[in-house]
Formats: C-alpha cells, structure tokens, sequence
C-alpha cells in the first residue's frame, strides 16, 4: 500500500506569508501610532506645566511688588516689540521675597526681577532674572538668569491706567498700573496646536493691601520690621484675579 505524504503547498505557503507579513505591517503601524500620540500627549503636558508655572511665578512677582513712599526707590518698567502677529513684552520690577536667591551669601528681601522672550533660530525662551540686592547706580544688569518656560511664541503684558489699556509702562510715569494682564502662548515641539495662558492681576488692590497691613503690622510690631512681613503676606492674599481673557 503506498504511503500517504502529507504537507502545504507552495500556494498555501505564500497566501500564509502574505497575510503574516499583512499582519505585521498593521501591528507596526499600530504601534508608531501610539508612540507618537504618547509623545503628543507627553509634549502638550510639559508644555501645558512651563506655562502654568512662569506664568504663576510672574503673578507671584507682580503681587509681591516693592512700594516705597518715596517712588525714586520703586521701580517699573514695561515696554513692548512687535514682529507681524507676534508680541514680546520686556517687564522690570522690585518685588519682595523671603527666599533667598543664594543661600551662603548675605542678601535683602528685595530682588529686581526682569522678565523677557529670548528668540533664535532654533529657540524661543522666556527668561526670567533675579538681581538680589540691586543697585541703581549700576549701569549693566546682574543677577541670576534662567529659563523657565520653553517654546514660547507670544509674551504679552498690558497695563490699565484706568482709562486705557497700553503695551508699555515707561520709567518716567509717576503712578501704577491699575491692572496687569499677562498672556503666554507656547507651541509644543512639532504640533499645530498653541498652548495659552491668560491672568489678570489687580494690581493697585495687590498694592494697597499690602501698604495697609505693613501699616498695620508697625503699629502692632512696634517697627518696620513687623510692617515689611506684613506687607508682603498681604499682598499674597488680596493682589490676585487670575481669569481668562
């Protein structure tokens, strides 16, 4: 009896190469699909956080503003840029903070900081800088730089005099701003899609709070001492109104 060989054919070879190589093509381009949505999702998250955060550390700024009785020792300064639809603020201020900038060296509680977009070819920054103890005798800046948002197309400040808003505050204006809105768009890493964030800080309550518990707080403390940490609490509490545009 001749025996029986059994096998696959040469057709049923390649129609199961085929629908491998099929199911391979689809399990790859499955998996580049979420990796790139992973990395999308990855992206707007950081990008989305370096906002909120240099945009709270300015609000943080502007609340904890420096006022003297006497305006020569407060400082002010905004001006603005503009390239086609872009917007780029330059905003210097004395604000009061508890921290210190350097921790082994020998500092006040009153820092200039100085906020503005750094741009290139490659890069779009928003720096921010910390000069303890400053000087203004000085004719060049000092300080501390550094980076706190990446990828940022549009800084935008504009201030309310009450009556009109403007992009520029300039040095020579004796009075406040009475509100301060602030937006920052920044564009993820190879997405069309912006990432924005708008507050708004009153600016004039911020400060009068903060004059009111400093006088208040030498009146309890018997000194300036009392007066200055009091200002400075009060104005973390009051100067705040974060909203949209």
């Amino acid at each position: 009896m001749r025996s029986r060989k059994t096998g696959f054919t040469l057709v049923e070879v390649m129609v199961a190469s085929t629908i491998g190589a099929f199911v391979m093509l689809v399990a790859v381009g499955t998996l580049k699909a979420i990796t790139a949505s992973a990395e999308m999702v990855e992206n707007n998250i950081s990008t989305a956080a370096e906002v909120r955060f240099a945009s709270n550390m300015l609000k943080r700024d502007l609340v904890n503003f420096y006022r003297d009785e006497n305006i020569e020792n407060t400082k002010f300064i905004a001006t603005a840029e503009e390239t086609g639809q872009e917007g780029s603020s330059y905003l210097v201020f004395y604000t009061l903070s508890r921290a210190k900038a350097r921790s082994d060296q020998p500092e006040g509680d009153i820092y200039e900081v100085e906020y503005y977009l750094m741009k290139d070819d490659e890069k779009s920054l928003l720096m921010r800088r910390m000069w303890p103890n400053p000087n203004k005798e000085e004719t060049e800046p000092r300080g501390i730089l550094a980076v706190i948002a990446e990828n940022i197309d549009v800084f935008e400040v504009r201030y309310f005099d009450g009556e009109e808003w403007s992009t520029e505050w300039p040095e020579d204006m004796r009075v406040l701003p009475q509100l301060i809105e602030i937006n920052i768009v920044a564009k993820p890493p190879n997405r069309p899609e912006l990432t924005m964030e708008s507050l708004m800080v009153n600016f004039t309550r911020s400060v009068t709070a903060a004059v009111a518990d400093s006088e208040s707080g030498e009146q309890a403390g018997g000194g300036p001492g009392g007066g200055q940490g009091g200002g400075q609490g009060g104005g973390q509490q009051s100067g705040e109104v974060p909203q949209g545009r």
